[in-house]
């Protein structure tokens, strides 16, 4: 009996004990990881904004491809949310607020447990990378709460790898959507109008043709704008002489104008482009792609039997641009080869 009273006091002592551990662990907590991406704020900032995008990249549907998660109509910015149910309890996470391609802030609320603070931050690197930073913190945490936290081994043991598995899987995700492209060519020929435009030329090396034509092309637009030239469409490259063998290229970069323009002399001429045959071929990705894609609309007008006009013209469209479109997947560009 005694033996018994023992066990029993020493139970009870021990239960004080764990209580009173309980008890005095932080009624707060804060978790933070942070992870370099080599992909501009914009782009993914865009991919975690839209809840819609979290199944791809969420450690815990990585852990339990059961977990069963439902979107409302509004999966992005601010009043958007999500909802998940797995074998612990449903949970919620809700926007409450965003500030575009720099942070956003949500809640959480996961079965009875006390809600918490999630925030996201975007920081851009001068080397073209940007450091995402994710956070959740509680505070006037309960002691079930704190009980639950201390039995699972403290919320940094059971969150930050969660987070770092996360934010892995979105870096690797946000790197391959950025490489996506693809190359349509019309199988029709069609009519190009030509057209008035103004230009500045050159003849380069292959090598060195990029860094021409990225001083080039922006110096025409800058010509346009600073004159108030009203521009009839996209601006373009037009190839002159394009001369792997050699490692030669000769081109202009042009601004269709609505009507001709007469320059003030330098280096800004004005130009007329002949209607002329063309097949059309459109290139959606990165510009790395386009001789994938000039390579298969020289295939494809071989292939159905159209002879290219020697003399051109060939010219490049760019439809967007670096500058307003961070997603290299997003840049549009057309591509007219003349034929007979």
């Amino acid at each position: 009996m005694k033996a018994i009273k023992y066990i029993f006091f020493l139970i009870l002592i021990a239960i004080i004990a764990l209580a009173i551990y309980i008890a005095v662990q932080p009624s707060e907590f804060s978790v933070t990881r942070t992870r370099t991406i080599n992909a501009p704020a914009a782009v993914i900032y865009k991919n975690v904004n839209d809840y819609k995008n979290w199944n791809s990249w969420s450690s815990w549907v990585e852990k339990d491809p059961n977990m069963k998660i439902t979107l409302p109509e509004l999966t992005k910015g601010e009043g958007s949310s999500y909802t998940w149910e797995d074998k612990d309890g449903i949970g919620t996470m809700k926007t409450i607020e965003t500030n575009t391609n720099k942070s956003i802030s949500q809640v959480m609320q996961f079965a009875d447990f006390p809600s918490s603070d999630v925030s996201w931050k975007f920081k851009p690197n001068a080397d073209g990378s940007t450091d995402v930073t994710w956070n959740i913190a509680g505070k006037n945490l309960p002691f079930e709460f704190k009980a639950f936290a201390a039995f699972m081994g403290g919320m940094e043991k059971q969150i930050g790898p969660e987070y770092e598995r996360s934010l892995e899987k979105l870096d690797s995700i946000v790197l391959l959507d950025m490489k996506k492209y693809s190359i349509v060519v019309d199988k029709e020929t069609i009519q190009h109008s030509g057209g008035y435009y103004i230009y500045n030329t050159a003849a380069t090396t292959l090598d060195d043709f990029k860094s021409k034509m990225a001083t080039m092309l922006p110096a025409v637009m800058s010509y346009a704008e600073k004159n108030n030239i009203t521009m009839a469409g996209a601006p373009y490259v037009l190839y002159h002489k394009y001369d792997e063998e050699n490692n030669a290229v000769m081109f202009s970069c042009c601004v269709p104008t609505t009507a001709r323009v007469i320059t003030t002399g330098g280096e800004i001429l004005t130009g007329q482009l002949k209607p002329f045959k063309a097949v059309k071929t459109t290139l959606n990705g990165d510009y790395s792609n386009l001789k994938d894609a000039w390579e298969k609309a020289i295939k494809t007008i071989t292939d159905s039997g159209l002879e290219q006009e020697e003399n051109g013209p060939n010219l490049e469209a760019y439809l967007n641009s670096p500058m307003n479109t961070p997603n290299p997947a997003e840049l549009k560009t057309k591509i007219y080869i003349a034929v007979k």
